[in-house]
């Protein structure tokens, strides 16, 4: 399992009967988790000092309850690499504040490896008018939480999601962790239609980071159904990519999509490629138990 276990401001107190306990730095959340289902004794004393209470409908969705819980705040996270960033968190529908730190484990892995391919190519002498920059693939990017981390390690990042809002948001996380001038393309367009434009044109990448979610919809309503849809993705992307890629990166939170599945796809569509495919959940620590949480699982690809 890949253990987002390096926070500071983030942690999972504890978790019973479909429900996790979290500290977002100074506020405690409870959140519906379809992962938890044990029934054990709610013993933690944060249990009864809640800011705030997402209740999951037994007819979909839900709604927050609200104790004591600002509008926004923020939280920060250093990477393996020493560079530290910060999020803008708010809650929002269907459960989420927009971040999920269990993909710290992610950006831990890959913004090492940018960095050190950066040094390689000449270090602090790559900027916005780098000759020969670490070019990274950022698809359905959310809120931007590998983008900054990318960018934080020296890529030059093109951020691609179909939601305005979130790349809004995005760029917020961008601005909060010192990377406003960063060399960060954003764009809000449907990811299939760009990579396919992409190709035309003639572009390439040294990374693909890819975090498609299970069902969603384009900027002009087009449905997307993960299982139909994410390997012919994948092969796409890897046409995409250089002739001696850094890595390739695909996060499920589907549970029909598991570790061996993930690593199947990326090993077949890149099978062109000279590197080491592997794949595993990923989790967080509970403070509580000792345990760890599954938060879904990612396939990575690492270029030789």
């Amino acid at each position: 399992m890949y253990i987002a276990d390096n926070w500071k401001d983030y942690e999972v107190i504890d978790c019973s009967a479909g429900e996790k306990l979290e500290r977002w730095k100074d506020y405690i959340l409870l959140r519906p988790d379809p992962q938890v289902i044990w029934d054990t004794k709610r013993s933690a004393p944060e249990w009864k000092k809640l800011n705030a209470h997402y209740h999951r409908s037994s007819k979909g969705g839900g709604e927050w309850e609200f104790f004591d819980l600002p509008e926004e705040w923020t939280i920060g996270y250093e990477l393996s690499i020493g560079k530290r960033l910060t999020f803008h968190l708010k809650p929002f529908s269907f459960k989420h504040t927009g971040l999920f730190p269990e993909q710290a484990a992610n950006w831990d892995w890959f913004s090492k490896l940018i960095a050190d391919e950066v040094n390689r190519r000449g270090g602090s002498a790559l900027g916005k008018d780098a000759a020969n920059p670490v070019k990274v693939l950022n698809l359905f990017a959310y809120t931007g939480g590998a983008t900054v981390a990318a960018a934080a390690a020296g890529a030059h990042v093109t951020h691609v999601d179909a939601s305005k809002g979130m790349v809004n948001w995005a760029k917020e996380n961008a601005a909060s962790s010192g990377l406003s001038d960063a060399p960060i393309r954003w764009l809000v367009d449907d990811c299939k239609k760009f990579v396919e434009r992409e190709l035309r044109r003639g572009n390439s990448y040294d990374a693909i980071i890819m975090d498609p979610p299970s069902y969603g919809r384009g900027p002009k309503g087009e449905i997307w159904k993960i299982e139909e849809e994410v390997y012919s993705l994948i092969t796409l992307c890897a046409q995409l990519l250089t002739k001696s890629p850094l890595f390739f990166l695909v996060n499920s939170y589907t549970t029909g999509l598991q570790p061996a599945v993930l690593h199947y796809m990326i090993s077949t569509a890149l099978k062109g490629f000279i590197g080491t495919v592997e794949a595993d959940e990923v989790g967080l620590p509970v403070i509580s138990s000792g345990l760890y949480l599954p938060c879904g699982a990612s396939g990575r690809f690492q270029g030789e």
